[in-house]
């Protein structure tokens, strides 16, 4: 699983004119499935996301309070093309990707990890087209890949 994490003052996502996922203070995430994520890497995600001290705690401090501490909130956000290899040519691949019909039942799995960590967590829409508001506190944005954990 890759995310792109950004420390967000507030998040929204809006699909059809609606708001369908909102948060203020926390971590906007833009998360991707890949083909060979289990279980394992949802949990470990959302360990990481739970734990990442990269909120301030005062003026000399950046990076010292994690989502929970600051009593923040997570927006998470299925967005296959964090997945993408652009190594080659002019159009990105999505072959590492997971196909939609596995990759929304295992960000439906993520979400239920993430929710049960007792840390509000709103969502966007799974395969809709979404305009997604980021207001970045920062910028602070990070990417974590559970396949270069240790």
């Amino acid at each position: 699983m890759i995310a792109v994490v950004q420390r967000v003052r507030s998040a929204s996502v809006t699909v059809d004119a609606q708001i369908v996922g909102r948060i203020d203070l926390g971590l906007c995430v833009l998360a991707s499935i890949v083909r060979d994520d289990s279980e394992s890497d949802l949990i470990w995600m959302a360990e990481k996301l739970t734990t990442l001290r990269i909120f301030p705690s005062g003026a000399d401090k950046a990076f010292d309070l994690d989502v929970r501490q600051i009593g923040g909130a997570m927006l998470l956000i299925s967005n296959f093309t964090v997945a993408a290899a652009t190594r080659r040519g002019r159009r990105p691949s999505f072959d590492s990707a997971m196909p939609p019909a596995q990759a929304l039942e295992m960000f439906d799995r993520f979400v239920a990890i993430a929710r049960a960590t007792g840390i509000p967590t709103g969502t966007g829409r799974f395969g809709a087209d979404m305009i997604v508001n980021i207001e970045n506190d920062g910028p602070a944005t990070f990417v974590v890949d559970s396949r270069a954990r240790e």
